[in-house]
């Protein structure tokens, strides 16, 4: 068995996400947990952050 709830999956894609068939099952598993909004999902990272990184870790130049 993999281990996953598939009737719940189904029910949350097709019910609740209102899913057609085909395109259900055309997702990864990770694609459908995303589509959920699974709460503990890393969030994407945003301008804001990237500025962030990039003021913690700036990129070299050649010469330096």
């Amino acid at each position: 068995m993999s281990g996953l709830d598939w009737p719940g999956l189904m029910r949350a894609g097709l019910s609740g996400l209102g899913l057609a068939p085909d395109v259900f099952w055309k997702l990864t598993p990770a694609e459908l947990v995303l589509m959920l909004g699974d709460p503990g999902a890393v969030a994407p990272l945003n301008r804001a952050r990237l500025d962030e990184l990039a003021r913690a870790w700036p990129d070299k130049n050649k010469e330096g």
